[in-house]
């Protein structure tokens, strides 16, 4: 659009094509000769006559007897948007490059100079282009036209050109780096935008103007400088029928490419709240700008915009030059718009004298421009920037020359008429269309604002370089190395043989019941499992937030030692993990024990940690209230669940948690921990390089004589047929969404059909990406970066379980949820075949070894199996079923446990995103 404004390319700052430019709209200046064979007439327009080329290439003719010169501008669809990671600028610096000459025109400078040609190059987001403006002869322009040619193909691209013409475009750079307004743009461009190349500054980062490789300014020259991606225009006295042979000659000979040009997908993701960064530097003037994404120049809101823009900070009728410059608070008030192909910004800014107070300017700023939508344009204020947009465009169509360079911002938006369609569709741009696009893009959430603040003494840090890896090494002197463990089975018959169990104990011994597997392990190292039992259904009835809070107070410091002190011992023992579940070293083994068992019977409690506990607790639940993954595991306990409130197994609602903890007292934990706590009932394993009589001593030193006062018995879970369900929870502003499915199986991990149905979990989702479920959902369809199946089956409680869960894109779960149902359904019919089952159980038997080749993972084997009143030999014997399994049996168990119309669904998604992909 032509309303004055601040732009660093064009005085175009929107473009959209209305109807009536569909087709030609004037009668053209064709050559009186026939066209050469392979070219062919487009459109015409306002003067200008296009022809194409067969390689690509096109020709703008605009003859003009007028004046007896004649301006060559071509276009090359090309600019800082197409260069890569390390290339920055690369598209300006092969412009500096394109003058240094070809074979067949070593002195391209020289000759504009003996031809006495007006000429420059310059280089923007979406293009690049080339000028030169001289006197009308056939011998210039057929010069100009020839030169044009020669270079698009056969430039020099040389090294020795690239060492000099570097420093001048880095002196190019620092000449920019002196600009308070350039370092303004520069900044707003990184900070604005997240992954779109719009964000890079044309003129590039200093190390890649400095470091670039010819190789790819020469592999970036031969991809983008070619016929196919290049408009050439020829405005001014010439005969037009000697221009269109000339051409042919030199650009139409040119063999049409075969390579494809690069694809450029990067879409720059919705701004999700208001963003503002900060320059300090020595200066004279203070500025503060506000950006706010926009759409592409070819969106017709960019026309509005550019028009609100102009309202605003227009000089001298502009609202803010009379809010802030007449008043005194500014100095100036400017804006422009930063855009092309893509969505651009919208910038407005203030300059304000050093030494004054900005703030209060920029929250006038932004009052001002967000309030806009609310105070649309006057008509005076419509008609001032129409007519003032109507005589700029006509000072230009009366100049061919200008006409011309400025019609690359046209051309690099697709189509050389775009500069005329926008000049008659801005006329039509009514106060409605302004004040709506205003509503629509000046919003906090999509606005960045940036402050450049002069200061003497600028607080900067600059990063050194990292030394080479030689002089890090040359220093070092390599340790012994960490002794080796010994070469361990971890077959369930070794485990159980090497391990030494200890049934509960009287006093002084301890109660708890003790697996001991002492073996030598690299670098002395020894895990240890604890699980303490304690409370029944009765006595935990309402107590679950108190237990939660109670168990998160231990490691906040004991009597002995406060928190940070706590945090030290555990540091200086080489205790890693928690008090339950941690790994020290065979020297540190016997005080970690005790350490650890007097963290559980003598913690501090005290006041203000526990206060700072609840207030962590409540902000971690409230930050869960919108994700999908919790809301769906909410939606799903709440549906299966059967038990009454304050039952130790009942499901709660998110709010129901909240309430629980913030109700809860420092009294209360503390009379539960001596209600319940002790080591009357639960299991202790050690594993790994420790001696056994110490671990021994240590265990009873520490959990001797510390009983329950409470009863125990254990609380389980009961079986419940629920019927199925569908759900559907909203969780707004959420770019990914969950699914999760559920159905009850009523059977022990002792039945005889259970070893086949682990298998048949195995194959249906719980392999990872090799899975019926994984092939069909990600591997296929691609719906989900992560799908996958469990199987939750107890020893004690028949109550089990059969889940299946996924991610994916709100839009994508009700095609994730047909896609389980049909693969579960097709796995029950058809079943699984002789190659799944052999793969099942390879898969699954070496997983069970990894999981007991590990020290952590026998100890946590011994706490469970001895829960149970089972040892390793029952782990052996699951093995042993498992091999032994046939496909009938995995078959059969599929067809009798899972059924997808006893599956309850829950998605929890962004609805409204949902809704919208429809």
């Amino acid at each position: 659009m032509f309303i004055a404004a601040l732009s660093l390319a064009t005085v175009l700052s929107g473009l959209s094509i209305p109807p009536s430019y569909a087709a030609d709209t004037t009668v053209s200046a064709s050559p009186a000769a026939p066209l050469p064979p392979g070219v062919v007439q487009g459109p015409s327009a306002e003067g200008i006559t296009e022809y194409r080329f067969a390689n690509g290439f096109k020709l703008l003719m605009f003859p003009d007897d007028s004046k007896p010169t004649v301006t060559v501008n071509i276009t090359y669809l090309v600019g800082s948007r197409h260069e890569n990671y390390g290339e920055t600028g690369m598209a300006h610096l092969l412009e500096h490059l394109m003058f240094k000459g070809s074979p067949n025109y070593p002195a391209i400078p020289q000759e504009f100079s003996k031809r006495g040609m007006n000429f420059n190059g310059t280089t923007w987001l979406d293009r690049t282009n080339y000028y030169e403006t001289f006197q009308a002869s056939d011998d210039n322009l057929r010069w100009a036209i020839a030169m044009e040619a020669d270079r698009m193909l056969h430039s020099n691209i040389a090294r020795k050109d690239l060492d000099t013409e570097m420093t001048v475009v880095r002196n190019e750079f620092e000449s920019g780096e002196n600009s308070p307004t350039s370092v303004m743009l520069k900044r707003m461009q990184s900070v604005a935008y997240d992954w779109h190349s719009y964000g890079r500054s044309t003129i590039g980062n200093r190390s890649d103007i400095e470091n670039v490789k010819i190789e790819n300014l020469q592999a970036f020259y031969r991809t983008y400088y070619q016929p196919d991606n290049a408009v050439l225009l020829v405005a001014g006295k010439f005969e037009p029928a000697k221009v269109l042979q000339w051409v042919n000659q030199s650009f139409g000979r040119m063999p049409k490419p075969k390579r494809t040009l690069p694809p450029f997908w990067t879409v720059e993701p919705t701004q999700d709240g208001e963003r503002q960064f900060t320059i300090r530097r020595k200066g004279d003037i203070q500025l503060v700008a506000v950006a706010y994404k926009m759409p592409s120049s070819l969106h017709p809101d960019a026309n509005a915009l550019a028009f609100a823009g102009a309202i605003l900070a227009d000089t001298p009728n502009g609202r803010l030059h009379k809010s802030l410059v007449e008043t005194g608070k500014a100095s100036a008030v400017y804006h422009m718009q930063l855009n092309g192909v893509a969505p651009g910004l919208q910038i407005i800014a203030a300059m304000v004298k050093a030494g004054a107070d900005i703030a209060p300017v920029k929250q006038e700023l932004i009052a001002a421009i967000e309030s806009f939508a609310a105070t649309p344009p006057t008509a005076e204020e419509m008609e001032r920037l129409r007519r003032e947009s109507a005589n700029a465009f006509e000072k230009l169509q009366n100049n061919p020359q200008q006409l011309a360079v400025t019609m690359s911002g046209a051309i690099a938006l697709g189509d050389w008429r775009l500069l005329f369609a926008d000049r008659d569709s801005e006329q039509r741009v009514s106060p409605a269309d302004v004040a709506a696009a205003a509503a629509r893009y000046f919003r906090r959430d999509n606005r960045t604002v940036g402050l450049y603040l002069p200061e003497d003494k600028p607080e900067r840090t600059d990063v050194p370089a990292a030394p080479p890896v030689e002089s890090l090494l040359a220093q070092y002197q390599p340790r012994p190395p960490v002794a080796a463990g010994e070469t361990f089975d971890p077959a369930p018959g070794n485990i159980e043989r090497r391990t030494t169990l200890v049934t509960s104990g009287s006093a002084p011994h301890t109660a708890l019941k003790l697996a001991l597997l002492p073996k030598k392990s690299r670098g002395a190292t020894v895990s240890v499992r604890l699980n303490l039992e304690f409370g029944d259904e009765k006595t935990l009835f309402g107590k679950k937030a108190v237990a939660q809070l109670a168990a998160a107070m231990l490691m906040r410091g004991n009597q002995q030692f406060n928190r940070q002190q706590l945090a030290d011992e555990f540091s200086r023992l080489k205790i890693s993990g928690s008090v339950y579940n941690f790994q020290t070293t065979r020297e540190n083994l016997a005080p970690a024990l005790r350490l650890v068992a007097d963290v559980l019977r003598h913690p501090r409690f005290d006041a203000a940690e526990f206060t700072q506990l609840k207030n962590e607790t409540l902000v971690s639940l409230e930050a869960s209230r919108n994700e999908p993954e919790a809301r769906a595991a909410e939606a799903v306990a709440g549906h299966f669940n059967h038990y009454p409130a304050g039952d130790w197994r009942a499901a709660q609602t998110l709010d129901e948690r909240i309430a629980a903890i913030q109700a809860v007292t420092l009294e209360q934990v503390k009379d539960f921990h001596r209600d319940f706590y002790g080591a009357s009932n639960g299991e202790l394993a050690v594993v790994g390089d420790f001696d056994p009589a110490m671990a021994r001593q240590a265990i009873d030193e520490g959990f001797g004589g510390w009983h329950s006062a409470a009863p125990y018995a254990r609380v389980l879970p009961t079986w419940a047929d629920i019927a199925a369900t569908r759900q559907a929870v909203n969780t707004p502003d959420k770019e990914n969404g969950v699914y999760y499915a559920r159905q009850n199986l009523r059977l022990l991990d002792s039945d005889p059909d259970y070893p086949a149905l682990v298998v048949a979990n195995y194959l249906l989702g719980g392999a990872s990406l090799k899975s019926r479920l994984a092939d069909r959902v990600r591997q296929q369809d691609g719906l989900s970066y992560g799908i996958g199946s469990g199987l939750n089956v107890g020893a004690v409680s028949d109550a089990g379980n059969f889940v299946v869960r996924a991610i994916a894109a709100p839009q994508n779960l009700d095609k994730v949820d047909a896609a389980v149902r049909e693969e579960i359904a097709r796995a029950v019919a058809q079943g699984f075949t002789q190659d799944e089952l052999l793969r099942a159980k390879s898969g699954i038997l070496q997983q069970r070894n990894q999981q007991r080749a590990q020290d952590g993972g026998i100890a946590s084997g011994w706490t469970s199996l001895l829960n149970l009143g089972r040892t390793y030999l029952w782990q052996q014997q699951m093995d042993e079923k498992i091999a032994g399994l046939t496909l009938e049996q995995v078959n059969a168990a599929a067809r009798k446990y899972f059924d997808p119309a006893k599956m309850s669904v829950v998605v929890a998604r962004d609805e409204a995103k949902a809704a919208s992909s429809q």
